[in-house]
């Protein structure tokens, strides 16, 4: 996973977390725009979120949080 996804990954799970509480969901979904500007990298993101880890549509975002920061 580029290093820019996952700074984007870590920031919306902060947010989330800070705003909603460690109970909160996230999709992949929201770590982009309304609009598809990179398709790669959202094809990136999806590859990663549905055929390598083959989560739900909503995970915990400190789950996700966790994962993306244990990557090296």
């Amino acid at each position: 996973m580029r290093a820019s996804l996952k700074e984007k990954i870590l920031e919306v799970c902060d947010r989330k977390i800070s705003e909603k509480g460690p109970g909160v969901g996230v999709s992949f979904y929201a770590f982009f725009a309304n609009r598809n500007d990179d398709p790669d990298l959202l094809m990136e993101a999806a590859e990663w979120w549905i055929r390598t880890h083959k989560f739900d549509h909503f995970e915990k975002a400190v789950k996700i949080r966790a994962m993306v920061e244990e990557m090296d």
